[in-house]
C-alpha cells in the first residue's frame, strides 16, 4: 500500500487523498442505475461487490469519468475551430491496471455499465489485455511461459497498434480473443470494437513506460488510469482464495487447462496456490505492476475485505 502521507509530503504530492466518507459524498443524490442481480453478474469470484459499494464508489467514480469525457470532447472540438480544421469523434481510452486477484477485471466491466448510462457515452467497450498475450506454444518457444503476464509476455507492438487504430477513430478494429479455460488465445475468435464514445483497456501491466529503444507505450495513448491498489498480504490471501473456488468448479471441466489441479485436496490445492504465487504472480505485482501506480490518474485504495478505503486522485 502508499504510505500515509505526512501534511508537508502531502503538499508536496502529486495526488489529492480522499477518504471513503468524502468520496461518497460526491454523489449523493445520484441513484444507482444497475439493480442487485445485475451487481451480481458483474462481480469477480469471491468478491463482495454490493448496492452500497456500487453507489459510494463506483457511481462517484463514474461521474468522474463521464466529466473528464466530456472536458476532453470540449477540448478538442475548441483546438479544431482553433486550427480551423473540422473536428473528428475520437475514442476517450482509460485504461485499469493492478495485480491478479485484486478485482480490476470486475471494475472494469463495472465501469463499462455505470459509463453506458451517462449521457455522451452510451457506446463504451471493454477489451482485455489478455488477448494480446503470446500464444502458449510461442511462449514455451521462448522460454516464457513461467512468466506469463510479466511485460515480456505480451505482444505489445500488436496492443499498441490496437490501441493506437481505436484511439485514430478506425471504424472497425479488431483484437485476439483469450480463452481463461484453455488458458490460450483461441485462433478463429476476435473481439471487435467499433468506434466507442470510450474504449477501457484492462490488464496487469497497461501502465508500463515504453518498454528500452521504443518511443511510445500503450499507456501513453490512455486519457486516464486507474490503479488498484491493496496490501500484497490481502492480495495472496484474495488469490488462494479464487484459486480454491476455481478448483472446486471451472478447473472441473476435463478442457480446463487447470483439470490437473482438480483432483487436489484443499490442502494441497492451498499449498499449489501459494507456489503460484510466489513464484510468478508476486514477483510479478513487486517487479512490474507496483512501480507503475505512480503514474496512474487515480488510485483506488482496498482493505481487506475487498472494499475501498479511500481514493488518491492526480492533481489536475
Amino acid at each position: 500500500m502508499l504510505d500515509r502521507p505526512s501534511l508537508s509530503s502531502a503538499q508536496l504530492s502529486p495526488f489529492i487523498e480522499i477518504d471513503r466518507a468524502d468520496w461518497a459524498a460526491l454523489a449523493p443524490s445520484v441513484p444507482s442505475p444497475l439493480t442487485e442481480t445485475e451487481i451480481v453478474q458483474l462481480r469477480g469470484l469471491g468478491e463482495p461487490l454490493d448496492m452500497r459499494e456500487v453507489a459510494e464508489v463506483y457511481l462517484p467514480l463514474s461521474r468522474l469519468l463521464n466529466l473528464y469525457v466530456g472536458g476532453a470532447r470540449a477540448l478538442r472540438d475548441q483546438t479544431s475551430r482553433f486550427l480551423r480544421e473540422p473536428g473528428s469523434a475520437t475514442p476517450f481510452v482509460i485504461g485499469v491496471a493492478g495485480s491478479v486477484a485484486v478485482g480490476k477485471s470486475t471494475i472494469a466491466r463495472l465501469l463499462r455499465e455505470l459509463l453506458t448510462r451517462w449521457e455522451g457515452t452510451p457506446r463504451v467497450e471493454l477489451v482485455t489485455t489478455d488477448g494480446f498475450l503470446f500464444p502458449t506454444a510461442e511462449l514455451e518457444r521462448r522460454g516464457l511461459l513461467e512468466r506469463k503476464g510479466f511485460p515480456e509476455s505480451y505482444d505489445r507492438r500488436a496492443l499498441l497498434r490496437f490501441v493506437s487504430e481505436v484511439k485514430a477513430g478506425a471504424k472497425e478494429v479488431v483484437a485476439p480473443f483469450y480463452s481463461h479455460l484453455v488458458y490460450d488465445i483461441v485462433p478463429d475468435a476476435q473481439i471487435t470494437v467499433r468506434q466507442p464514445d470510450v474504449l477501457i483497456v484492462e490488464g496487469l501491466n497497461v501502465l508500463q513506460p515504453p518498454a528500452p529503444g521504443h518511443g511510445l507505450a500503450v499507456s501513453d495513448l490512455f486519457d486516464f488510469t486507474v490503479y488498484v491498489d491493496a496490501r500484497t498480504s490481502d492480495i495472496a490471501r484474495w488469490y488462494e482464495e479464487r484459486f480454491l473456488k476455481l478448483q472446486r468448479g471451472a478447473f472441473a471441466n476435463p478442457n480446463s487447462y487447470f483439470h490437473r489441479y482438480a483432483s487436489l485436496s484443499e490442502t494441497e490445492a492451498r499449498t499449489r496456490a501459494a507456489e503460484i504465487w510466489r513464484s510468478i504472480n508476486e514477483p510479478n505485482l513487486l517487479q512490474n505492476i507496483r512501480p507503475t501506480r505512480s503514474r496512474a490518474t487515480l488510485v483506488l485504495r482496498k482493505d481487506s475485505d475487498h472494499t475501498v478505503s479511500s481514493v488518491l486522485l492526480r492533481k489536475l
